[in-house]
């Protein structure tokens, strides 16, 4: 046998290996191509452009790879049965062909190019894209008939070839995805984007103004006291009633206030007159569809009210961007911090504190689908308001009384029982 036999086999066994080293790796890169980020790279690269053009026929490329590689790798079997007659013999060729080309196709072939095309996708996936663009063109033929045959056997196991991927993020994935990019979006961005995707699940109940926090205009008290009231309150909009807070029959704006002073005389009536109709809106309307009417109807204000007409509450278009961005302002010497962290993982929480902002303020996750606020949790646990202070466990929490009035319980010690419940911090 001519010397240099053995040299030729051994050179086309390692350009073999060396081609099923590309397959493999291109199919790993290939499919795990961030698809979101190649829709923006498409723009700019035309690598990119034609592992998206791959990728819109995945059927063809996963054939076209899987074609390659298992003719490679039959051939270099092929190559190496040949070797090892040389060698060792016909009798124990086969065994030592198949173990010394089984680890020399997983650690060359297999194993190192997945794992490099794995930690880089993207320059892996547009480099091989040159070579599977035209090799496909040439093998059409050849992965048409492979496909054809595949996609009868998949139909016949009950699955729909055609059936296209589906590459949606609901709102949670898309939270998450949030959260992975944490290394690449400010602190306060992310805050942004979560509050974005949250307000369809948020309704205007669960952030307005309480019906027993709101002050208001009662037509049936003095045009002095009325007078004091519009001239000392903080807030720009108050609702005007007659006698009970659900008979509202305007809401009246400071700014009108010079305009009520100039007038000839301050009566009622007049104040009535300079009042905005009201605008009443449902509990059950989430965040989201209330921003769009609080654009649709220029509107900044509104009147929250329940299924029987009864007025439940207030909010502002204020309100509902404190939810996206943070709040606009910061506790005053009267304000009183509704949550306030102790020592140890305890929290000194006031009782009208919402259970949303303590889960957004101490990363808990507390019920939220049932009492809106700390103190209607509690009660709908004891059943009764206490006549001392008590304790209880809810889930993995410890809720411990320490202020009760006549009317509800006004303020709480609450710690984390198990620290498991509580969410990753954000990076």
């Amino acid at each position: 046998m001519d010397g240099s036999h053995p040299l030729m086999l051994w050179s086309a066994l390692f350009i073999l290996l060396i081609v099923s080293a590309f397959f493999s790796g291109s199919e790993t890169g290939m499919m795990s191509l961030n698809r979101y980020r190649l829709r923006h790279q498409r723009k700019k690269s035309s690598g990119a452009r034609r592992a998206a053009k791959l990728l819109a026929m995945p059927d063809r490329l996963i054939g076209l790879i899987l074609i390659g590689n298992n003719a490679v790798n039959i051939l270099a079997a092929i190559i190496a049965n040949m070797l090892a007659i040389i060698y060792v013999g016909e009798a124990a060729a086969p065994w030592v062909a198949t173990a010394s080309l089984t680890i020399a196709v997983l650690v060359f072939s297999e194993v190192t190019p997945k794992t490099i095309a794995a930690q880089n996708p993207e320059w892996f996936a547009f480099k091989a894209s040159h070579i599977l663009k035209p090799l496909l063109q040439l093998l059409s033929p050849l992965v048409w008939l492979v496909n054809k045959l595949t996609n009868g056997l998949i139909s016949m196991l009950g699955f729909d070839p055609t059936k296209d991927r589906d590459d949606g993020l609901d709102r949670e994935e898309l939270k998450s995805l949030v959260d992975i990019s944490a290394h690449k979006i400010s602190d306060s961005n992310q805050g942004m984007l979560k509050g974005i995707l949250d307000l369809e699940t948020v309704t205007v109940e669960d952030i307005m103004i309480p019906r027993n926090e709101v002050t208001g205009l009662n037509l049936e008290d003095s045009i002095d006291d009325l007078m004091d009231t519009i001239v000392s309150s903080e807030y720009s909009r108050q609702p005007l009633f007659e006698g009970d807070i659900n008979n509202i029959v305007g809401i009246f704006h400071a700014r009108k206030a010079n305009r009520l002073l100039r007038s000839e005389k301050v009566t009622h009536s007049a104040i009535k007159r300079f009042s905005e109709t009201p605008y009443f809106i449902p509990e059950s309307t989430t965040l989201t569809n209330q921003l769009l009417n609080f654009k649709k109807t220029r509107q900044k204000f509104a009147v929250v009210v329940d299924e029987y007409g009864e007025v439940q509450g207030l909010i502002t278009l204020e309100d509902i961007l404190e939810e996206i961005v943070g709040d606009f302002t910061t506790n005053t010497a009267d304000d009183v911090e509704e949550i306030v962290a102790r020592d140890n993982g305890v929290y000194i929480i006031h009782g009208a504190a919402t259970i949303r902002e303590i889960n957004k303020a101490t990363n808990w996750q507390l019920p939220t689908d049932g009492p809106k606020t700390l103190n209607g949790l509690a009660l709908e646990q004891l059943e009764s308001i206490p006549d001392g202070n008590v304790s209880f466990s809810l889930g993995g929490y410890r809720f411990e009384t320490e202020q009760i009035n006549e009317t509800m319980i006004k303020q709480f010690a609450v710690v984390c029982i198990k620290p498991e419940l509580s969410e990753e911090p954000q990076e």
